[in-house]
Parts: C-alpha cells; sequence; structure tokens
C-alpha cells in the first residue's frame, strides 16, 4: 500500500495517478508530495496540495482565501464590506495602523511561509479581471541544501473596471529565508516583504446616476456612462517588513520515550507603513478643506519590535513558551495643527514593554492550548488571554472550546488624524476597548462541521456621520453582545455533490452601531468525474450566495475605513454563479460565468451606500504547479 501512495511525475498521489493515465512513454520517479513542505510561522507544516476540490475553487480569488462572508466592490483588488466578524481571530495587545478597507490583501507576518522542498518548485496563478488588466501571484523556492531554502514570490494585480475611475493596482513582493543547522540545534526564519496597493476612488455614484442605477435603465447598462462623484482621487497604502525569527537549543534529547529541548529564541519585526490619500481638487461632500489644489493627506506608523523567548519541550506533554518584547512605535505627522478647538499633536511615540507566554499540551484525547501577553509599561495598557480545549476522538471528529480576553487601545487613527479637510483632524482619549469571547467547535464532516461564538464588547470604537454628516470617531459608552453560529456538511450521491455552508448571527446588544444581516448562505451544486480515460478531472455546478438585507456599512475614501449607518436599509439579494473546472497534471483551470442571475432580472444591487454590485462577468485562470 505505501508504494501506491508514491509520487510520481505528475506531483500526484497513487490514487490521483489514475487522471493521468493518458501520459505515455515510462514514468519518471519524482519525490513524494509529502516531503514537498509548507511552514507557518507558527511552525504548523503542511504539504503541496495538486487536488482540486470545491474548497480550490471558493479560493481560486484575488485574496486566495475562502471569502465567504465579505461582500465584494465591483472592481477586483478593492475593499470588501464585511457580513459577519471573528473576533476569536483577533489577538492584537496594540493599536493597529488603520486604513483597515484596504487590508483585505496586505501581507502579514502570518501570511508569510517558509518551504522545504526536495527539487525546485513552482506555483502560478492567474486570473482575469474587470477590463484590461490581470492578477497574477508567481512563486518559486528551492532549496539549496537539505538545511538551507530560499522563495521569492510576487503577486500583482491591474483591473480597470467598469465604472468610471475605479483603477486598481497592486503589487506584493515577498522573500523568505529559512534554514536548520545539520545538527538540528540552530533554526532560522526571515523573510523581506513590500507592498503597494493603489486604489482610484471615485466617490460612488452622483444622485442622477442612482436614480438610473436603482431603475436598471437599459441605456446605462454600459457602466461607463454613468457619472461618479469625483475623479480626481487616489489612495494607497505602502508597506515594507523585515522579520527574523531565529533559536538556539541549549539542550536536546530524543530518546524512545520522549523528546526534550530547552531553547532560546529571538525574534525581530520591523514594519514601514504608510497610507497616502490625495486629490487634484478638494471635494464640498468632504467638508472645507485648508486647500482647495493639492489635497495630499499622509499617514505613516514605523514599528520595531524585539521579542525574547524561552521554551521548553517534554515531548506532547508539555510546551511551554516564556515571552519578553519591546516594542518601539513612531505614527503620526509632520505638522501641529492650532485649531480654533484647540491644538492637535503630530506624533503618538513611546516604548511598550510586554510579557508573556505559551502552553501547549496533550493527555489522551485532549489537547490544550493557554497563551497570554500583556502590557507592562507604556503608555498603551492592554492585555490579551486566551485558552482552547479539544478532545480528539477521530481524525474525523473532534470537539473543542474556546475562550478569549482581549483588551487595548483603539486603533491609531482613531486616537489621532490629520488631513487637509478640516472635518478630518482630530485628537482623542478613548478608552481600551475591552471584548470577551466563547466558542465552540465541531469537527465532523460525515455529520457537521459547525461553530458557535458569543462575543461581548465594552467601549467598542466605531466611525460614523456626526450631524454635519462627515465621518467622524465615537465610541460607544454600552455593550455590543453578539452572537453567530454557523454550519457546514456536504451531501454526496454518486458523482454528484451539495456543498452548504450557512451562517446564523444576531446583535443582541448595541445594533445601532454595529449591523450585520441575520442570514448567511452559500450552497453548491456540483457534479464530478473524470473524463477523457481519466486524463481530465473535472467538476461542475452553481452556487448560490445569499443573505439577508441590514444597513450595510459606508466606505470612506479620505480614511479607507468603513463606517456605521442607519439611514437606510438595503435589501438581500443572491447571486448565482457557474463554474466549470478541471484538473489535467498538476494544472487546476477555472472557468466561472459570476453573477449569472444578472442576465435574467438585471443588477441594482449595492456594496455599500453609493457604490455599486457587481454585474454579470466571465472569469477564467489557473493554478500551475511545477516540480523539477
Amino acid at each position: 500500500m505505501a508504494q501506491e501512495r508514491k509520487l510520481t511525475r505528475s506531483g500526484a498521489t497513487g490514487n490521483e495517478r489514475e487522471m493521468d493515465a493518458g501520459e505515455k512513454g515510462p514514468e519518471v520517479e519524482r519525490a513524494p508530495i509529502e516531503l514537498y513542505k509548507i511552514v507557518s510561522v507558527e511552525n504548523d507544516t503542511t504539504i503541496v496540495d495538486t487536488t482540486l476540490s470545491i474548497y480550490k475553487d471558493y479560493r481560486f480569488n484575488y485574496l486566495r482565501k475562502d471569502n465567504f462572508g465579505l461582500l465584494p466592490f465591483s472592481n477586483v483588488g478593492r475593499s470588501y464590506n464585511r457580513l459577519t466578524y471573528d473576533f476569536l481571530d483577533e489577538r492584537y495587545v496594540l493599536p493597529q495602523f488603520g486604513a483597515r478597507a484596504r487590508h483585505y490583501n496586505f501581507m502579514e507576518v502570518e501570511d508569510i511561509f517558509y518551504y522545504n522542498v526536495p527539487t525546485p518548485f513552482t506555483e502560478l496563478f492567474f486570473k482575469t479581471v474587470f477590463e484590461q488588466g490581470q492578477a497574477v501571484d508567481a512563486l518559486f523556492t528551492v532549496n539549496t541544501s537539505p538545511n538551507l531554502n530560499f522563495s521569492i514570490a510576487y503577486k500583482g494585480l491591474r483591473s480597470l473596471g467598469r465604472y468610471k475611475h475605479l483603477l486598481s493596482s497592486t503589487g506584493n513582493f515577498r522573500a523568505t529565508l529559512s534554514y536548520n543547522s545539520p545538527n538540528e540545534k540552530y533554526s532560522l526564519q526571515t523573510h523581506f516583504v513590500s507592498q503597494d496597493l493603489l486604489n482610484e476612488e471615485n466617490g460612488g455614484l452622483t444622485d442622477a446616476s442612482l436614480e438610473q442605477y436603482i431603475a436598471k435603465n437599459p441605456e446605462f447598462e454600459d457602466r461607463s456612462r454613468l457619472d461618479v462623484n469625483f475623479q480626481d482621487a487616489q489612495s494607497t497604502l505602502y508597506g515594507k517588513r523585515f522579520f527574523l525569527d531565529h533559536s538556539y537549543a541549549l539542550y536536546k534529547r530524543n530518546d524512545s520515550l520522549a523528546q526534550r529541548n530547552l531553547t532560546i529564541g529571538h525574534r525581530l519585526n520591523h514594519t514601514y507603513k504608510k497610507y497616502r490619500f490625495q486629490q487634484e481638487n478638494a471635494n464640498e461632500i468632504f467638508g472645507p478643506s485648508f486647500e482647495e489644489v493639492g489635497i495630499r493627506d499622509e499617514t505613516r506608523l514605523t514599528s520595531t519590535s524585539n521579542e525574547v523567548y524561552v521554551g521548553f519541550t517534554a515531548g506532547n506533554l508539555a510546551q511551554i513558551v516564556a515571552r519578553g518584547r519591546h516594542t518601539n512605535y513612531d505614527y503620526g505627522y509632520n505638522t501641529v495643527l492650532d485649531l480654533e478647538d484647540g491644538f492637535i499633536t503630530n506624533r503618538l511615540q513611546g516604548n511598550i514593554i510586554s510579557a508573556g507566554g505559551d502552553y501547549t499540551g496533550t493527555l489522551g484525547g485532549f489537547q490544550f492550548k493557554g497563551n497570554g501577553m500583556i502590557n507592562l509599561i507604556g503608555d498603551l495598557k492592554g492585555y490579551d488571554l486566551g485558552a482552547r480545549l479539544a478532545y480528539v476522538l477521530s481524525p474525523d471528529f473532534s470537539i473543542a472550546a474556546t475562550a478569549n480576553i482581549n483588551d487595548r487601545a483603539p486603533n491609531y487613527n482613531f486616537l489621532l488624524y490629520q488631513s487637509d479637510y478640516i472635518n478630518y483632524n482630530w485628537e482623542t482619549s478613548f478608552s481600551n476597548e475591552s471584548r470577551q469571547s466563547l466558542g465552540f467547535d465541531l469537527w465532523a464532516p460525515q455529520l457537521l462541521n459547525a461553530n458557535l461564538e458569543f462575543t461581548t464588547i465594552n467601549d467598542m470604537a466605531y466611525f460614523a456621520l456626526d450631524e454635519l454628516g462627515s465621518v467622524q470617531p465615537f465610541q460607544h459608552e454600552g455593550q455590543v453582545s453578539y452572537i453567530k453560529v454557523k454550519g457546514q456538511r456536504e451531501f454526496s450521491l454518486g458523482k454528484f455533490a451539495l456543498n452548504n455552508t450557512v451562517l446564523f448571527q444576531s446583535v443582541l446588544d448595541g445594533g445601532q452601531v454595529f449591523n450585520v444581516p441575520d442570514l448567511v448562505t452559500r450552497n453548491t451544486l456540483y457534479y464530478r468525474d473524470h473524463w477523457f480515460q481519466r486524463a481530465l478531472y473535472l467538476q461542475t455546478g452553481f452556487t448560490l450566495n445569499y443573505f439577508t438585507g441590514y444597513n450595510l456599512n459606508g466606505y470612506d475614501p479620505v480614511l479607507a475605513e468603513f463606517y456605521v449607518q442607519n439611514e437606510q436599509e438595503f435589501d438581500g439579494f443572491p447571486t448565482v454563479d457557474f463554474f466549470f473546472n478541471g484538473k489535467i497534471r498538476q494544472a487546476r483551470i477555472f472557468f466561472k460565468l459570476e453573477h449569472l442571475n444578472d442576465l435574467i432580472q438585471g443588477n441594482n444591487n449595492f456594496s455599500a451606500p453609493l457604490y455599486p454590485y457587481r454585474d454579470f462577468g466571465v472569469r477564467f485562470g489557473l493554478v500551475w504547479n511545477f516540480f523539477m
């Protein structure tokens, strides 16, 4: 049986080898696919996956992630309006940079992966866009020796879009290096990332164009005929980061009973971010301005974090890590503002000393993980405490409970912001946001995959419109209580399958500052089979996405943030996509008709107030892996 699982020329397992039976000539043995490893920053290891499944279709998008619960804008490379939230995944103890609407494709430390491959490995991603452009992502990695790996990758996008002045042009460059000494005592992971994400901003449709769009006037099916609020603005998020994590085993013992290690390590994260909004002429939509010509707002953050940690491992019984961290931050601007109601400073600067640790242990079928970090010294107080208890009955059945308590300052742009637009200048003294989350997970693919999350938030910071119609920062004095239940199950009958993901959620308290739909669902009915003497594996079918109506958050291009609005409720709407995907050896080909129901009933739906949702489109592309 082990021989049947060996990888052949195609890089597929023995079972998948049947798909490539049309090849001619003798097979050339290659390294097993299990040796092509992908390693996260936390040292979680997976292997290269060349298979085709419905979940690969869900991830075949600009983000290259499953975007369930995200409502895209009309052009690729832009932001997403959130239909749901995952607070258990937010574990920061310091404020974030801001411009959060532009961070969906911004690659953070946890988004960078390292590799260990027996032969050079390449992955190519390509997908068409909306008018004049393409989306590509290319990765090459090689082990120059069994202990040293290097990778280089670039993700690029250019898409003109169907509406006026809605160009997207982005680039994400990353390079990684990983090393393990021959005696396995010293290990190193390091990467460099450079990113620039540019969007033209048009402010959405004008009042006259909104009327034509909502009425589905056939004369304006050519979306370039619709007028927009301005045509001279763009926003860009820049970022550069150098990251280093290396460790040395002071004591290392492996025997038949257990593994025991005592390790000391150091982690460095130097990050520079800049957000720029520029506009040739001031627009009255944003109120009065200091300058009538040449609006140019720039916000910068430089952060350097040095962490020292000591880890002890006693087999699977216990893994303990103690951490100490120093962070220097410098956020702000080059000018001090003297307004009628007082001064607005130009910078938030300081040093933070933090301490914390992690614990992981296994006893029988039980797995426990605990972690914590607290800011001990500095102006920005905060802490994060989390625990997870799981019970694994079998590889196909496990349950888990997760708890998290988080307290930290709101993001920097809530605390301080400067702009050439007068109403976009503030310095606040907001309290820390305090959040408590509790979650339960069930993993049983043959029965049901489900999770429940309940979160309460005190002193939540949010953006909203003030009495004058300007977007301003606010802090909710009460409590926000939010609960969601999500289930996923696939039903199969012969060569047909029905994949369902359903999410129910409710805001129990604080609904005036926190808006989400009650129901979000995705259902895919598809057929899969081998064709042409098993040389082609295909899947084809329809995907239905739907969410119920609610008060969609508005989008503000000056801040690159979404803001709460309760003046207008938008109807939920379904979208139906037809797809035809195929796998030939290591190439996966994707073809899709997006928003097919637009051809029947037209489209007057919205991604955010003033911003239309995507029309019908034909998209195709591929993911191709090369094993040299």
